[in-house]
């Protein structure tokens, strides 16, 4: 499955470094497909990083407030999951809020800020983790994390615009070909 289109010229300093498609849910007939980028900061550990995913619900039962906030519900359990295996530990969730996306045709993201550590030679460093989650014909989620040592604005905001450039594949064809 293709995954989301990530402003090309928002990308400066990171590399790719996954490209994935998933099944993370499965019950019966209700089934859940993700196709995900990863990218990068080759910095020294913890490394930045930033991904974007489509998810794709079959059978399609069109967005609703209650699949919304399941959706919103399973992402972030998920996230929390990925970056406990990133080595990121003592989760807590610190903001949940509003986020505009340069999309016109998207809904307004739930952005999550998570604050958390991890040990990096032998100390712990305090990390950032932001989760986006929104509707834009289809659900997408995207976000990041990075460590708040010195200069770590910067990152937060290269993160937050990546995450507000992110469309549906389809979303970005139509753009291109105007």
């Amino acid at each position: 499955m293709e995954p989301p289109v990530v402003p090309r010229d928002r990308l400066d300093g990171w590399t790719l470094v996954a490209e994935t498609t998933e099944r993370p849910f499965e019950a019966g007939p209700v089934s859940v497909t993700a196709g995900t980028t990863r990218y990068e900061r080759e910095t020294p550990p913890p490394r930045p990083f930033f991904f974007a995913s489509r998810l794709r619900i079959s059978p399609d039962a069109g967005a609703n407030p209650a699949l919304t906030r399941l959706v919103e519900s399973r992402a972030r359990d998920g996230f929390r999951d990925r970056l406990a295996d990133r080595d990121i530990s003592d989760l807590a969730r610190r903001d949940e809020r509003r986020l505009d996306l340069d999309d016109p045709d998207a809904s307004p993201a739930t952005l999550t800020v998570f604050h958390g550590r991890c040990v990096v030679d032998g100390e712990r460093v305090p990390v950032e983790a932001l989760l986006a989650v929104w509707e834009a014909g289809e659900y997408l989620l995207a976000g990041g994390a990075y460590p708040t040592g010195n200069g770590f604005e910067a990152t937060r905001q290269d993160v937050l615009a990546l995450v507000r450039g992110v469309r549906p594949p389809d979303a970005a064809a139509a753009e291109r070909s105007e």
